[in-house]
């Protein structure tokens, strides 16, 4: 990602509930963090359950489906993350991402620059630990029902 789009990611960044509540300078570091932008087509395979986790995602526009074994999980749009849990355990990826439609776009972060932000920024680290916790009671009440 070049320099002269920084402002834009920060911009929008700031309006993801994971980083709301950072600095202006926590979010321009948050912004670089992020390696690249990726566009995928539908139907196209962004993760594959089993495989390592070498990145964290966040959708700039468009939706993903996120499947387990082939059965639809969760859909997640603009503003809502996946892959950190490959990143925090060490584990295979647990689910198949696949993108719902054409244009989805994603920001892509390494792994190296996701463990760096959630090491040295608690509020980064409290914002993701929220969000397992929701889809983990998301989960539990699937289950229960």
């Amino acid at each position: 990602m070049d320099k002269k789009e920084n402002p834009q990611t920060a911009k929008m960044l700031a309006q993801v509930p994971l980083f709301a509540g950072l600095k202006s300078r926590q979010i321009k570091s948050v912004a670089s963090a992020f390696a690249r932008e990726r566009s995928y087509g539908a139907g196209e395979v962004i993760e594959k359950e089993g495989g390592s986790g070498v990145a964290f995602y966040l959708i700039t526009s468009g939706s993903v489906e996120v499947r387990k074994a082939e059965k639809l999980v969760s859909k997640l749009g603009r503003g809502q993350f996946f892959g950190e849990m490959a990143l925090i355990d060490k584990q295979p990826r647990s689910a198949t991402v696949v993108s719902a439609e054409a244009g989805t776009k994603c920001l892509v972060m390494p792994v190296w620059n996701f463990k760096a932000a959630v090491e040295t920024d608690s509020k980064v680290a409290m914002g993701v630990m929220k969000e397992l916790a929701r889809r983990l009671r998301e989960t539990t009440n699937a289950l229960t029902e």
